[in-house]
């Protein structure tokens, strides 16, 4: 096995150097991983809404930062404490946990306590970074959920880092790390969809529609997709919606009870709005439950009945990342697609490396529901 060395490698960041402007392009130094650490050569990066959130400091994170937590690629060193992953495997990376707390222990590392530290912290937990300009010298911020992947190496943990078979386009799979993974672990694990139930998406990008294709694997037979783009939702019917609703144009509460006739068992929050949430929960039938995903400016309310939430039995459940141990669900998921039973490929579409403005500025505005950036295949200096 090739173990890590001393040696540092120069790569290329996208970095975030002041709150909502452009990422740069800049070339930084990237460090030797440490013992239970892996240096991974980044093939593709998915972009997420989280990575906008973030860019407009909506969630505070140290700056200047290298952005992007939705990567794919090849190990190319590991720590000598290493033992889940070896050089040459294709990995996808996910969210990063501590696996000490109780959380960690009992199965639900999504809800680790160190999540926020972790994720959104701007390095280990030490609050040591793995980058530093080439420039200045100065360290730049990283490790955004383990990993900062706008970026052609990076160092991660073998704790978010999840090995997939060769055979799957490795470049598609790095969305399967956060938003898609969001989305059907919502339905398939911490919803615990049934078949012959009822579900209905409140947003329908990535992390929506993914639930959909999730709740058609789970059974599931009245599925809605509720969005205010028509594409979406046509896109919606073709992955396995059995009804959609433009909310533009109709009430979405009134439709899913007509469609349902009382309300739906599941509904998942998708967009981040909080008017979106108080639709999301009063579309519940009796005993419904409403899933909570969509990313919400720090100090966020939302206002509901509480006499029509109790008295029914609803239930409203936050959700991260699906609630997923992500070493078991991604290998789940690849599996589907390579079946032809997940085809989240029809919601990517591919970007240069350099085109990560773009990418981010598509996705704000419904151009493509999940941007991928491809990386140059001569950034290795």
């Amino acid at each position: 096995m090739s173990h890590a060395n001393d040696q540092k490698t120069q790569i290329q960041a996208a970095v975030l150097r002041e709150a909502g402007k452009a990422l740069q392009i800049e070339e930084a130094w990237l460090e030797a991983p440490r013992p239970t650490e892996v240096r991974v050569r980044v093939v593709a990066s998915g972009v997420c809404h989280t990575d906008m959130v973030v860019r407009d400091q909506l969630f505070p994170t140290p700056l200047p930062l290298i952005l992007g937590h939705e990567g794919a690629g090849v190990v190319e060193a590991v720590g000598s404490a290493v033992t889940m992953v070896s050089p040459g495997d294709h990995v996808v990376m996910t969210y990063m946990s501590c696996g000490l707390c109780l959380p960690c222990e009992t199965g639900h590392p999504a809800h680790c306590s160190n999540m926020h530290p972790l994720n959104f912290g701007g390095g280990r937990l030490d609050g040591s970074t793995s980058s530093c300009s080439c420039g200045s010298g100065q360290p730049i911020h990283d490790h955004f959920f383990g990993q900062s992947s706008f970026s052609t190496y990076v160092i991660a943990n073998e704790r978010n880092v999840v090995k997939v078979p060769k055979e799957a386009p490795l470049e598609l799979l790095g969305p399967l790390g956060c938003g898609i993974q969001t989305g059907a672990g919502s339905v398939l694990n911490a919803l615990k969809v049934e078949a012959g139930s009822s579900f209905a998406a409140f947003g329908a990008g990535a992390v929506g529609l993914a639930a959909v294709m999730a709740a058609k694997v789970a059974g599931a037979t009245t599925i809605i997709a509720v969005d205010v783009t028509p594409s979406r939702l046509e896109l919606a019917m073709e992955l396995g919606a059995t009804h959609v609703i433009n909310s533009r144009e109709q009430d979405p509460v009134e439709r899913v009870r007509a469609i349902t006739g009382s309300g739906v068992n599941y509904s998942l929050e998708c967009s981040g709005r909080a008017e979106v949430l108080r639709q999301a929960i009063d579309a519940l039938t009796i005993l419904g439950t409403c899933g909570i995903v969509g990313a919400t400016k720090v100090g966020t309310e939302v206002a509901f009945n509480i006499n029509d939430v109790m008295i029914p039995g609803k239930r409203i459940q936050g959700i991260v990342q699906g609630d997923v141990v992500a070493h078991a669900f991604i290998p789940t998921l690849v599996n589907l697609y390579l079946q032809g039973r997940f085809p989240f490929d029809k919601l990517c579409r591919f970007y240069r490396f350099d085109e990560v403005n773009q990418a981010m500025a598509d996705s704000e505005s419904g151009v493509t529901i999940k941007p991928i950036l491809r990386m140059p295949t001569d950034a290795a200096i």
